[in-house]
Parts: C-alpha cells; structure tokens; sequence
C-alpha cells in the first residue's frame, strides 16, 4: 500500500483513486425501535446526559399509503426503550421528510403525504422541537415544499436543502433557511441534473452530495427513474451564505445509489460517511419502478477531503436501504430503521421494515 499511495495521491483530483481503507467496521445492535419503521426523518442532539436519538413519521407497520405516520420517538442516553414523543403537528403522516439539529434543537423539514388514491402532495411544513421541553413549534414554511431533499447545517445557524422533489417533478433549488431570523433565501442551484432520493452530508463549509434519481424522458415520451452516478462538492463562500462554488469529483466506489444514509463527520480531519441504500430506485414501498424487488446495501465509503479521494471501509453486518441519514456523535454512526431484504428477515418475496438500530465505528 505504502508504494501505491503516492500515486494516488498525485491523480487523486482527476481520478478519484479509491483505496481499501486498511482498518474496519466496528458495529453492534442499539435498543431496538418500538415498532419497525422505515424512509424516517432521523437527528441526534447531545445533552448533558449523553447523546440522543430521534426519529420521525416514516413508514410504520407496513408499506401501504394507510402506514404513512406522523410518529416522533426518542432514545434517551442509557435506556434502552424508546419513548413516544407527540406526533409531528400537521395532522398527517409524511415519508421522506428531513430533520437536522440545529443549535440545541431539532428542525423538521417537509416529506410527502400519500393518498387513498395514490396521489402525492410535497408539504411545505416546518417544525422545531424544543429539546428542553420536547415541545413542537411551527415555523416560517418552504417557498418551494421539497420531499426527499438532502439537508446540511452550516455554521449551526443556515439549513441548505439541496434539491428534491416538489409535487411532479424534481428541482435544483438549493433553499437555505435561517434559524436566528426565521428567513429563507435561494443560494447557487445545484448543478447536476436535478435527484430526489440522493445523500450527502458537510464538513465545515464543504458539503458533498451524491446520486439519487433523475426523471428523463424515453423514446415515447413516458417518464423514466434512473440512478445518477454523479458526485458534486460544494463550498459556501465565506462571505456570502447564499453563494456555493458547486465542482464535480468523481463518482464513489460501486454503482449509483438511491435512499443512502449519509453525515459529515470530523473523523480523518473530516469525511462524508455512506451506508447502504440500494441501486435500484422505487417509490416508498422497496419494489422499483422496473417492477423487480429492490435489494439493500450494506457497503460503507467515505469521501475524506484531506485526501481528495474515495476510501470503501467495508460491510455491515446487514444490509439496508430506505434511510433519510445517518447520525454521528463522537467517532460513532447511527443507523436507524430502514428496509432489508426479505431473506435476511426469514424469507418472503419483499423487502421488510426494520426495526434495528446500527451502531458502528470506523477505525
């Protein structure tokens, strides 16, 4: 290794050279969810206690439209029971929402309702959770509601939400909202094509966002999902919060993934960090638009910006798929929930929701 690494370090900014990470995945079984959940909201929040766990709304029971809930649930530091929390306001259940901690507090941004029917509708809510009081408050919503959005923190103040779907279609938008003046603003759009169901995280004012699916069209004209094999790191300029100096690095190891948990962390003087997801985009239920049942990951990579380059850490114990992020506290990464494959549930012919809770470390 040690006569490779230099090479890679000169081509790294034009290929990407990607090297097996040499240490590897330290992962164990958190208390388990309540009930299985799945395409959640997740945060975390550190108290004086210790570090907290949150999820929020998801599917819940099922994957039907009647299992879409507005169900809040907190692990306290030490227990080992999640306790219910009062639902998410709004009065309906939502998939693909988004949720960040954000000076002391948790934000959740958006989702999508499903009908009877079938029809969709983007919310544009947004809500804060007092962690003192573990209280709801309504905030200033969306211009433009957006579902399956990737959302980072910067400067624990200005929330980005990066792309996503709104209603029909996706957008570039990338609406960046203000916690301190309760204000939202339009920064630099994003510059591929434009994803829902893609992943990323930020480190410092560094975010990097990857893959997920595009809509295109085919020969006669009806509507395509297709993964994006596409990666883009973006800088917020210091002087500006609404500028972003979008550039493309090359894509991560293995194919274009959708519904990956991601996080920036301040591991390796600071990486995105992405586990699992699937490469074959659905809706909600785990059975793609090409009809065939999707099959989860359990590979974790990372993009470390001290070296400009990709590193594969390994596998998890399982699979899994179906994830609105992933926490990281202190060197160690959270998982919550999701689906798996039907075969490492005992059988059947879909994917299942989980209950689990993934703890693991990479050293």
């Amino acid at each position: 290794m040690k006569s490779i690494l230099p090479i890679c370090l000169l081509i790294a900014a034009l290929s990407g050279c990607i090297r097996e990470q040499q240490s590897h995945i330290v992962a164990v079984q958190g208390p388990a969810l309540t009930r299985a959940v799945s395409n959640n909201a997740v945060a975390g929040f550190a108290g004086a206690d210790g570090f907290h766990l949150l999820s929020f709304m998801g599917l819940a029971g099922g994957r039907g439209w009647q299992n879409v809930v507005s169900e809040a649930w907190h692990l306290p530091p030490g227990s080992e029971t999640w306790q219910r929390l009062p639902d998410v306001p709004g009065g309906e259940g939502r998939l693909a929402g988004t949720a960040v901690t954000v000076a002391g507090d948790v934000y959740v941004f958006g989702g999508y309702t499903v009908a009877e029917d079938g029809s969709e509708r983007s919310v544009e809510k947004v809500y804060r959770l007092d962690t003192d009081q573990l209280a709801w408050h309504g905030l200033e919503p969306m211009p433009v509601p957006v579902d399956d959005a990737v959302s980072v923190v910067y400067l624990d103040r200005y929330v980005y939400l990066v792309s996503g779907w709104h209603d029909l279609g996706n957008v570039n938008l990338v609406q960046v909202y203000d916690v301190e003046e309760h204000t939202w603003r339009q920064a630099t759009p994003w510059p591929g094509e434009a994803v829902f169901g893609h992943a990323g995280g930020i480190v410092g004012n560094r975010m990097l966002v990857c893959d997920g699916v595009a809509v295109r069209l085919a020969d006669n004209g009806s509507r395509r999902f297709e993964t994006v094999d596409a990666c883009y790191l973006g800088k917020i300029d210091a002087d500006d919060i609404r500028r972003i100096h979008w550039q493309p690095v090359p894509p991560h190891p293995g194919s274009a993934r959708y519904r990956i948990a991601a996080t920036g962390a301040a591991t390796h003087d600071g990486e995105i960090v992405f586990a699992g997801g699937t490469d074959n985009p659905y809706n909600y239920d785990g059975i793609g638009y090409d009809g065939n049942v999707s099959k989860a990951s359990a590979e974790v990579f990372a993009w470390r910006f001290a070296e400009h380059r990709w590193l594969s850490y390994g596998r998890l114990p399982g699979a899994t798929m179906d994830h609105r992020g992933l926490l990281a506290n202190a060197g160690t990464f959270y998982l919550i929930g999701g689906m798996v494959d039907a075969v490492n549930a005992g059988g059947g012919a879909e994917p299942v929701l989980s209950s689990l809770v993934h703890e693991f470390t990479l050293q």
